[in-house]
């Protein structure tokens, strides 16, 4: 069983509503557990990333008692131009949950820096989980933007690690 076949079953089993999962084929044996039965519901939020979003934070706040139209068109405008600044880079994502880290121990150097250029298949991080250590390989070849995770961190499924200037 690879992992894709393993994220359709979590992805499925989350939809279905069942709160417990045990699949054994062969020699691999899984069990998925989607919450309790108790009904408890844990909520997660992502914490913002960077200082500007919380400095938008107060103004988007203060902007519907005040109404004035310059507060709000100057964060509009900021996000629209980091979005098209954006778009020009390919953005590598997480394949699995896990623990991010950009090491391959805590004694050795990073696997790349921001200004690093990559090829495709160079090993970007490694992501645990579960006690085993994946390594994460660049689906492209360019040139480290960005790293959008901090070292040691939890991330999700799809969630944005590198962006990559192809060019």
């Amino acid at each position: 069983m690879d992992l894709k076949e393993i994220q359709n079953l979590i992805k499925f089993v989350a939809k279905s509503g069942a709160s417990e999962v045990k699949l054994e084929t062969g020699d691999v044996k899984i069990t998925i557990k989607t919450g309790s039965d108790d009904k408890e519901t844990t909520i997660v939020q992502q914490v913002p990333m960077g200082g500007q979003q919380l400095q938008q934070m107060p103004a988007q706040q203060q902007a519907p008692a005040q109404q004035t139209a310059p507060q709000e068109a100057a964060p509009a405008a900021e996000e629209k131009q980091a979005a098209d600044d954006d778009s020009k880079y390919i953005t590598i994502k997480s394949p699995i949950i896990g623990t991010f880290y950009r090491k391959p121990s805590p004694d050795k150097p990073t696997f790349v820096e921001v200004g690093d250029s990559v090829k495709e298949g160079d090993v970007l991080c490694i992501i645990e989980a579960m006690k085993l250590f994946n390594e994460i390989e660049s689906e492209v070849s360019g040139k480290i933007v960005k790293v959008l995770v901090d070292d040691s961190s939890p991330v999700e499924f799809d969630q944005p690690l590198y962006l990559v200037d192809p060019s």
